[in-house]
């Protein structure tokens, strides 16, 4: 079982930026691939970014990409997600997830384990 607690969600003018970050305990949480998703009102949870267990190998979504970069720390197992350039449509709730095996995916219910999200706001 792996424990997933996210943070650093808030309210942020269009064009700032946001540091968010996932804490991971429990079954040698430090070998799952991680991953962020965020659902926005009235949408589905979509696939924002993921990375390997090791932090060689990262992947995002289009509509992030050159905006974002996801990151770990395997001593402190904590992962991030640096967001940039904030538009407010990246407002919405985002959550952490962990899996054992590939990073590659990105459909939700290919991953194990969920945090219980963290609020974005960005305002116009």
């Amino acid at each position: 079982q792996v424990q997933l607690v996210e943070s650093g969600g808030g309210l942020v003018q269009a064009g700032g930026s946001l540091r968010l970050s996932c804490a991971a305990s429990g079954r040698t949480s430090s070998s799952y691939a991680m991953g962020w998703f965020r659902q926005a009102p009235g949408k589905e949870r979509e696939f924002v970014a993921s990375i390997s267990w090791n932090g060689r190998s990262t992947y995002y979504a289009d509509s992030v990409k050159g905006r974002g970069t996801i990151s770990r720390d395997n001593a402190k197992n904590t992962v991030y997600l640096q967001m940039n350039s904030l538009k407010p449509e990246d407002t919405a709730v985002y959550y952490c997830a962990a899996r054992g095996g590939s990073y590659y995916l990105t459909a939700e219910r290919d991953w194990d384990y969920w945090g219980q999200g963290t609020q974005v706001t960005v305002s116009s």
